[in-house]
């Protein structure tokens, strides 16, 4: 079935190319003449959302509609109508750019509980990459589990228990402790510096059991956003340039990047 919108595409073209007359063309095409000659008073604004999807999808490769239009609404303010936003992306064909997996289907795993204020609650995790040479390095991710707020990214060829003791403490004199440090058993973690540091402080470390990653949901799910976002995207030199870039991302992240669980809102803006 061909839409009036292509009809009427269809009629001007014949109109221009062969000289006949509007109503005639418009019999042809079964388009009414007020179809015809209707001109939409939304095309500037029409104009302004396909740069914005299309800025943000090259951009932002991994984001679907949802993050592009929760950007466009709770980050740069604009009150466009979800549908309208959507007709448009769907016209631009970038509904289309990614093809979906076949998921396996799998026992839903119970949901973590969400904690109920800052600090209470914080996650800590490590990922896994290599430079350009070849040589290997390690990212140790730290959230706030109260609205996914990123709270450090340590870049390190080496991250022992010592220095994620350092970092830990570099939070703590930032924002404050947290009751509850959730993480795997990696050796850095059931160290005996690492376990007699939490016992000092009266934080209490909650392991989740070996094989189970989906008992520390919130981490694992902020490591793929890094790694989709920007890890397996760009090829670093130096370990500084990883610690920058990490930098930088992580300021978009809690200031400017949509969150899901946050109603579409950066982890920042309700914070």
């Amino acid at each position: 079935m061909v839409k009036p919108s292509q009809r009427k595409e269809m009629a001007q073209t014949v109109v221009a190319a062969k000289g006949i007359s509007i109503r005639m063309a418009c019999v042809a095409f079964g388009v009414s003449e007020s179809c015809y000659r209707y001109q939409p008073k939304l095309g500037s604004e029409n104009d302004e959302i396909t740069n914005w999807l299309i800025y943000l999808t090259e951009k932002e490769t991994d984001w679907g509609f949802g993050l592009c239009f929760d950007y466009l609404r709770n980050v740069k303010g604009y009150r466009w109508n979800h549908k309208r936003v959507y007709r448009i992306y769907c016209e631009l064909a970038l509904n289309l750019r990614i093809r979906p997996r076949r998921r396996l289907k799998r026992h839903k795993p119970e949901p973590l509980k969400q904690p109920l204020r800052a600090n209470q609650v914080w996650s800590i995790d490590f990922m896994h990459d290599q430079l350009s040479d070849g040589r290997k390095y390690r990212l140790f991710n730290v959230i706030d589990d109260y609205h996914r707020e990123g709270l450090a990214i340590e870049a390190g060829f080496s991250l022992p228990s010592i220095r994620v003791i350092r970092e830990l403490n570099q939070l703590i004199e930032w924002r404050g402790k947290p009751s509850v440090i959730r993480c795997d058993n990696g050796p850095e973690f059931i160290s005996h510096d690492f376990t007699k540091w939490a016992k000092k402080h009266s934080i209490r470390v909650e392991y989740i059991q070996p094989g189970n990653p989906q008992q520390n949901a919130y981490i694992e799910r902020h490591n793929r956003t890094i790694r989709y976002s920007w890890v397996s995207k760009h090829l670093f030199e130096t370990l500084e340039e990883v610690q920058d870039y990490a930098t930088q991302w992580l300021w978009f992240y809690n200031h400017e990047r949509p969150h899901k669980a946050n109603s579409g809102r950066p982890p920042l803006m309700v914070a």
